[in-house]
């Protein structure tokens, strides 16, 4: 019996714990950053399953930003632009960008002439790590390097990112 009481009293607790977390997710202030965490998405019309499906999205980690909330659904906007609505727990909060223009340069320090580390095509998405001061440090498959952030959808111009 006390085996029982304990793992209740367990679960109740991590189920406030993760409530509370989504509560607080939801109320962040809009626009933010997020990234498909599923194999799969469904961009829908309006906030609902019962609202047609516009896009079906297959490539987890694309940045998307959040520009309005609702319970359990989120109104994202792709980097083509696109608008629609995902269910919130197909988005993680783990912040990525892509690159996008031409071929970028992953620069070993935060400086236009600094070394190239790396290169990347446009479209490549990487992690954020950090960002400050018009620069972010990003991972792409284990290579990180700086990028200016004006180069990248998943991050605001002037972003601090820690």
């Amino acid at each position: 019996m006390k085996k029982a009481s304990a793992c209740l009293v367990a679960i109740s607790l991590v189920a406030t714990s993760l409530i509370a977390g989504g509560v607080a997710w939801a109320q962040q202030q809009v626009p933010y950053w997020v990234s498909i965490s599923a194999s799969q998405a469904r961009m829908r019309t309006g906030p609902g399953r019962n609202f047609p499906a516009t896009w079906l999205y297959q490539r987890p980690g694309l940045p998307l930003r959040v520009i309005e909330t609702f319970p359990a659904w989120r109104k994202v906007e792709d980097p083509d632009g696109t608008q629609g609505w995902m269910q919130a727990n197909l988005l993680s909060e783990r912040r990525t960008a892509m690159l996008r223009g031409e071929t970028r340069a992953l620069r070993a320090l935060p400086d236009a002439s600094a070394k190239v580390m790396w290169r990347a095509e446009p479209g490549v998405i990487g992690t954020i790590e950090r960002c400050d001061s018009g620069w972010c440090v990003i991972d792409v498959g284990g290579r990180r390097g700086f990028v200016e952030s004006a180069s990248l959808w998943g991050v605001s111009a002037a972003e601090v990112v820690d």
